[in-house]
């Protein structure tokens, strides 16, 4: 439990039970990755049940967290959506606006694909070059960093396209940008021997090169919506697009994923951890919610159901990849029997 107060729990509750400010749908905020996921869930519970199906919005995880941490009451979100686990500076402005119990509960896993269109080849990439694709600074070889000098795939080597460096992909307040910088910035920056040096002297400009991309056009931020950068692929067939394996999953007849340290971006790889760009999704329950607004906790049962997210669910035909048995039992009590486990009891 985040600190708790028992008078400002008290307060909100009142607040929330008031006349005018009834209300009896849900409110989801938060991840664009999630969002398909969780429409899906909202589809089935008002299809099957008396409540009403929930309204969704896709703001990104960042901006998700911010909404949701505006405190507690009918005009704030019950539940967030999150391509990553929530970060302790949000968990002190959610409980600085009086949110101090919120359930985490982990849904699936996810891989981050870096995907073009099938109208040209597939391509192979290990960490390390796309790395030195994105960095915004690279080593200068005198014991500094430079601007990133490189223009084509192939000056990087040349079994890469022979065409320019073009990514679209999500910008800073999106959950898959934040996966993507720690896993495949980082990962590929790791590879490079003068900037694991810097981490020994200044962890802190480490980091920033590590995850620093770059802002000369080669990498462009197209928003939070991944069916666009989708649309884009398909009207530009050299351009490349960073999102979540769902979209992929769903659009397999227009793009392709490209093999990362020669692996397939495939449902197996990702559900081992063998893909190399692979996450954990989440959503985040905001408990004063509970009971009163109608149906939080049974459209949490409904999404903890293997028939939701099950390997046969319907989730998996959307592109979830299933947690295995033991630990979706263990993530559907958290759902279920909704404790405050974020930030420790």
């Amino acid at each position: 439990m985040i600190g708790k107060s028992l008078a400002l729990a008290v307060v909100a509750t009142v607040a929330m039970t008031g006349p005018s400010l009834a209300r009896d749908q849900i409110r989801i905020v938060g991840s664009s990755t999630v969002y398909p996921f969780t429409t899906r869930v909202a589809e089935e519970f008002g299809r099957t049940t008396s409540f009403k199906t929930p309204v969704i919005e896709s703001t990104g995880t960042g901006g998700g967290f911010k909404l949701f941490c505006e405190g507690v009451g009918v005009n704030t979100p019950d539940i967030s959506n999150a391509s990553r686990a929530i970060k302790k500076s949000e968990i002190e402005s959610c409980a600085k606006a009086g949110v101090t119990e919120i359930t985490e509960v982990k849904i699936g896993f996810d891989g981050i694909v870096v995907a073009n269109s099938k109208a040209s080849p597939r391509m192979s990439i290990t960490l390390e070059q796309l790395y030195m694709a994105l960095a915004k600074d690279l080593p200068d070889g005198k014991g500094g960093f430079q601007p990133n000098p490189h223009k084509k795939w192939s000056e990087i080597d040349p079994s890469l396209p022979n065409i320019a460096i073009e990514v679209l992909g999500p910008p800073p307040t999106s959950g898959t940008r934040d996966a993507f910088n720690e896993l495949a910035m980082e990962g590929g920056c790791a590879k490079i021997p003068a900037i694991a040096e810097l981490k020994k002297t200044d962890e802190a400009k480490h980091k920033a090169v590590c995850q620093g991309i770059r802002e000369d056009g080669a990498f462009v931020e197209a928003g939070e919506n991944d069916v666009l950068i989708v649309r884009k692929l398909e009207a530009n067939k050299n351009a490349f697009g960073v999102f979540g394996y769902s979209f992929l999953e769903q659009n397999q007849d227009k793009i392709q994923g490209s093999l990362i340290n020669g692996v397939e971006d495939d449902y197996d790889n990702i559900s081992s951890g063998k893909y190399p760009i692979s996450r954990s999704l989440f959503i985040y329950v905001k408990k004063a919610h509970v009971g009163v607004i109608p149906g939080i906790q049974e459209f949490l049962v409904e999404f903890s159901s293997d028939k939701a997210w099950g390997p046969e669910g319907y989730l998996a035909d959307k592109g979830l990849i299933a947690m295995p048995d033991a630990e979706r039992a263990q993530w559907r009590a958290a759902a279920v029997d909704l404790p405050s486990n974020v930030g420790g009891k």
